[in-house]
């Protein structure tokens, strides 16, 4: 049954413990929760949200004593929150569905509802329960350009929706153990919102104005403390980057391996802190999360019929799609017979603000005069972290 957390206030939390991968690309090692939300006022009752298809006779099971809904709130299409939608408004016939202007769209092209039934609000506009007052606003991005927050006026709490959860399976209700959802806001902030970083950045003073004592997302536990989820966010979307150097890296024959290992001891020897990650068996959620905060972005890849490998080619248009803040990279890269992998590599990483520090490309295994060379790429980093007043 729903579980109630304040005055005529519930959380249908549905718990998919088994869960490992989300939309068929980002792990889930922790599986995930998909949170909805019964407000009842003293004259209407409103839904916030539903669950993903796949549990939906738990949601269903949950939901079972409100005989009546009279609003239900999508604040973002995607199916794990609004892909139970038109079962509830099948259930409840007189139900209106609550949307923002761009969603309405969505909503119509993606799920089965008539367009009779939805109300579009605007910026700011408010929703009276009776006792109970709901004020939307319009958060675009976060992840997708139709995205809104709900705030419950009278008690105080933020619904997110996606926005500052965690992909995390938890039946419990709040925050109970920092350490753990820390990592798991981060690795949700780094591989869904990241992109977006600079448009939520100006769009966060929206929550200025309000008084906000619970934070009640769609993924995740509710923060009962809101500022250590919220200050966390302001940390991961600021300019300021930690002195930290990402090495995402493939070797077939112990080459590039040999080249990563001899930088990371170069630039440990430094004082710098690096992060290696062998593609061929990381977690890539983990290598999101170190990239959040990096300086510096180093790559290493062997040359697969003059290409960078595969795996390689892969990371790297993923940190292209991410954008994370980094302000250095390069690349060491060995080959056989030919090839230009340093060219490739460059060409995928458009989106990526960065000064690029000297590559280094090696046939065969590397020489001394070549791990000298990377030596001396560790002196540019430690120099240019220097500079940052990171180091």
């Amino acid at each position: 049954m729903a579980r109630q957390f304040k005055t005529d206030i519930y959380a249908i939390n549905v718990v998919d413990w088994n869960r490992r991968l989300f939309d068929s690309l980002i792990p889930l090692p922790d599986g995930t929760s998909y949170n909805a939300y019964i407000v009842e006022g003293s004259e209407k009752i409103a839904l916030i949200d539903t669950a993903d298809p796949d549990l939906a006779h738990i949601f269903f099971d949950k939901l079972k004593g409100f005989d009546k809904i009279d609003y239900v709130i999508s604040h973002h299409s995607e199916q794990d929150h609004s892909g139970l939608i038109p079962e509830v408004l099948k259930m409840f016939p007189d139900a209106k569905l609550i949307l923002s202007p761009k969603a309405k769209d969505i909503v119509l092209t993606h799920l089965d509802v008539e367009e009779d039934r939805i109300v579009v609000v605007e910026d700011g506009e408010e929703l009276s329960l009776g006792n109970k007052t709901l004020k939307f606003v319009h958060f675009p991005w976060v992840h997708w350009p139709e995205t809104m927050l709900t705030y419950l006026k009278e008690d105080k709490i933020l619904f997110s929706c996606d926005f500052l959860g965690s992909h995390l399976a938890t039946t419990d209700l709040y925050v109970t153990d920092e350490c753990q959802v820390y990592e798991s806001a981060k690795r949700y902030y780094a591989e869904i919102m990241m992109p977006f970083r600079n448009i939520i950045k100006k769009n966060l003073p929206k929550l200025d104005e309000f008084e906000i004592e619970i934070v009640a997302p769609s993924h995740g536990p509710m923060y009962d403390k809101p500022s250590f989820i919220i200050d966390a966010y302001k940390e991961w979307m600021s300019d300021e980057t930690k002195n930290s150097v990402v090495i995402p890296y493939i070797s077939m024959h112990g080459s590039v391996e040999r080249m990563v290992d001899h930088l990371i001891k170069s630039l440990e020897d430094r004082g710098v802190k690096s992060h290696k990650f062998d593609l061929s068996v990381t977690d890539i959620g983990k290598l999101a999360i170190e990239l959040v905060d990096a300086t510096t972005i180093v790559i290493g890849t062997p040359t697969v019929i003059a290409e960078p490998h595969p795996m390689v080619s892969y990371a790297a248009k993923l940190a292209n799609i991410l954008k994370p803040k980094a302000k250095y990279a390069s690349v060491l890269a060995s080959y056989a017979w030919g090839g230009k992998p340093i060219e490739k590599v460059a060409e995928m990483i458009p989106n990526l603000k960065v000064e690029l520090i000297s590559p280094l490309l090696v046939k065969g295994k590397p020489n001394a005069e070549e791990l000298k060379a990377i030596e001396d790429m560790a002196e540019q980093i430690a120099a240019k972290h220097k500079e940052l007043g990171i180091l």
